[in-house]
C-alpha cells in the first residue's frame, strides 16, 4: 500500500487534515487573486469594464469551480474510494475516464456560454459598453475552458492519490502568470496591443492551458501513484458512472452557488447600477468562502473516501464531522471581521460612496452566517467523500429558492428593500447548513443499506 493512502487511513485525524490541506492554503490565494487582482484592473479600465466582468464573473467561476469542486472531487471520490479497496487498476481506468471527462465538459461550456451569453448578461442588466465589455471578457475566457477543465480534473485524479500539493502549486503558477500577463493584454504592453476586459480572459486561459499540459506530464510518469494512458484503455460507462454519481450533483451543486449570485444580482439590480455593482462586490467574499471550504474539502474528501471503500466507517464519520466543523469555524471567523470591518474588503474594488454603502450593508447583515455558509460547504464535501452528493446537491438549491423566494417576497410583498433582500440570503445560509446536516446523518455503510 503507498504510504499516502496508508497515511489516509491510520493517521491522527485532525493532523493529517491539516497537513493535507495546508498545500490548498496555496489553492485559496490562487483564487483569492483572480477575484481581487481581475477586479482591481478592470476597475483601472473604467466602471463599465468592471460592471460588465461583474456580470461574466460568475459563469466564469462556474468553470473554475464545477470542475475543481464539482465533477473534480467526483473524480477524487473515485479515486480515492479504488485506491481504498487497492485497486490501482481501476484508479488508473479511472483517471483516462476524467481526461475524456474534462474534454467534453470544455467543450459544452464553450458551445453553450459563447451562444447565450448575449441574452445571459442582458437580462443581468447589462446594457450599451456594459454589455459589449462583459462579452469581451467572457468570449476570450470560455473560448479556452478546455484548457480549464483539462488542469482540474486531473488536478483532483492526483488529489484522490492524497497529493494535494501538486494541483495547488501548479494552480499558484497559473494565477501568478495570469497576474503578470493579464495587465500587459488589458492595456498593452511591449509586444501586446491593449486588448481591455479581453485580455483578462486571455491571461486566464493562456496559463491554465499550460498547466493543463504540466498535468498530463505529471500523470504520464512513474512519480505518480495512478497513471494516465491513452493507449489499450476502452471508455466504460461503468467507470464514468462511478465519478459521474458525486460529479453530476457536485457539479449541479456549484452551478446551482454560481446561479444564485445570478439570480441575487438580477434583483438587486432592480434597484439600481449602484445596488448590483455593491450587491456583486460583497457576495464576491463568497468566492472566498469556497476555496476556504476547498481547501479543507479535498483532503476530506480523499480521507473519508477511503476509509470508505476501506470500510473503516466509524473513522470516515469522525472525519467527517472534523472537518465539517473545522470549515464552519475558519468560514464563521471571515464572516464577523468583514461584518465588522466592510470596508477591508470593498475599497480594493470601488470608490463609489453608494456602492460602498449597499455593499457594507449586505456585509454586516449577511457576514455573521457565513458560519452555516461554510458548514453547508463542509457537509457537501462530506456527502462526496461518501460517493453521495445528491442529497447535498438539493440542499443547495432549496437555499438558492428560500434566497430568492423570500428576497422578491421582501422586497415586492413586503416594501424592506436592500436589508429584505440580504437578510433573505443569510436566512438562505441556515436553511443549508440544516439540509446538509441531515444529509449527513442519513448516510448508512454499504453494508447496512
Amino acid at each position: 500500500m503507498p504510504a499516502r493512502t496508508k497515511l489516509l487511513l491510520e493517521g491522527p485525524i485532525l493532523a493529517t487534515l491539516l497537513r493535507l490541506a495546508a498545500p490548498n492554503i496555496l489553492n485559496l490565494i490562487a483564487f483569492v487573486a483572480v477575484i481581487t487582482f481581475d477586479g482591481f484592473f478592470l476597475g483601472k479600465i473604467g466602471t463599465d469594464a468592471l460592471a460588465g466582468a461583474s456580470l461574466a464573473f460568475p459563469w466564469i467561476m462556474l468553470v473554475l469551480q464545477t470542475t475543481n469542486s464539482g465533477m473534480g472531487a467526483g473524480v477524487s471520490s473515485a479515486v480515492a474510494r479504488a485506491l481504498g479497496a487497492e485497486n490501482r487498476e481501476r484508479a488508473d481506468e479511472l483517471t483516462f475516464h476524467a481526461f475524456l471527462l474534462a474534454v467534453g465538459l470544455g467543450a459544452i461550456f464553450s458551445t453553450v456560454m459563447l451562444l447565450a451569453a448575449p441574452s445571459l448578461f442582458g437580462w443581468m442588466g447589462g446594457r450599451d459598453k456594459m454589455l459589449i465589455d462583459a462579452r469581451s471578457y467572457a468570449n476570450a475566457a470560455f473560448g479556452g475552458a478546455v484548457c480549464i477543465t483539462v488542469l482540474n480534473l486531473l488536478g483532483n485524479a492526483v488529489r484522490g492519490t492524497g497529493n494535494m500539493g501538486l494541483h495547488a502549486g501548479v494552480l499558484v503558477a497559473c494565477v501568478i502568470t495570469h497576474i503578470a500577463l493579464a495587465p500587459a493584454l488589458m492595456f498593452g504592453y511591449g509586444p501586446f496591443p491593449a486588448m481591455g476586459p479581453a485580455g483578462a480572459g486571455w491571461g486566464l486561459v493562456i496559463p491554465f492551458g499550460a498547466g493543463s499540459l504540466m498535468m498530463i506530464g505529471y500523470l504520464r510518469s512513474s512519480r505518480s501513484i495512478v497513471r494516465l494512458s491513452f493507449f489499450g484503455v476502452a471508455p466504460r460507462w461503468a467507470l464514468f458512472a462511478d465519478i459521474l454519481k458525486v460529479g453530476v450533483p457536485g457539479l449541479i451543486n456549484t452551478a446551482i452557488t454560481n446561479l444564485s449570485v445570478v439570480v441575487l444580482t438580477g434583483i438587486a439590480g432592480q434597484f439600481g447600477p449602484e445596488a448590483a455593482i455593491g450587491y456583486a462586490m460583497g457576495s464576491r467574499l463568497e468566492y472566498i468562502m469556497q476555496p476556504i471550504a476547498f481547501g479543507f474539502g479535498t483532503a476530506i474528501v480523499a480521507m473519508v473516501g477511503t476509509n470508505w471503500g476501506a470500510q473503516q466507517f466509524d473513522r470516515a464519520r469522525r472525519i467527517a464531522w472534523t472537518g465539517a466543523a473545522t470549515i464552519a469555524l475558519v468560514c464563521g471567523i471571515v464572516g464577523l471581521i468583514v461584518g465588522a470591518r466592510p470596508s477591508m474588503w470593498l475599497r480594493l474594488f470601488s470608490d463609489d460612496a453608494e456602492v460602498a454603502r449597499l455593499g457594507a450593508m449586505y456585509l454586516r447583515i449577511v457576514g455573521p452566517f457565513y458560519v452555516f455558509f461554510g458548514l453547508g460547504l463542509g457537509l457537501f464535501f462530506v456527502c462526496q467523500g461518501y460517493g453521495r452528493g445528491f442529497a447535498a446537491m438539493i440542499a443547495n438549491a432549496v437555499r438558492l429558492l428560500v434566497s430568492a423566494g423570500a428576497g422578491l417576497a421582501a422586497v415586492y410583498g413586503f416594501g424592506l428593500g436592500e436589508t429584505g433582500l440580504f437578510a433573505a440570503i443569510g436566512a438562505g445560509f441556515c436553511i443549508y447548513a440544516g439540509l446538509t446536516t441531515l444529509a449527513v446523518i442519513g448516510v448508512s455503510p454499504p453494508s447496512a443499506s
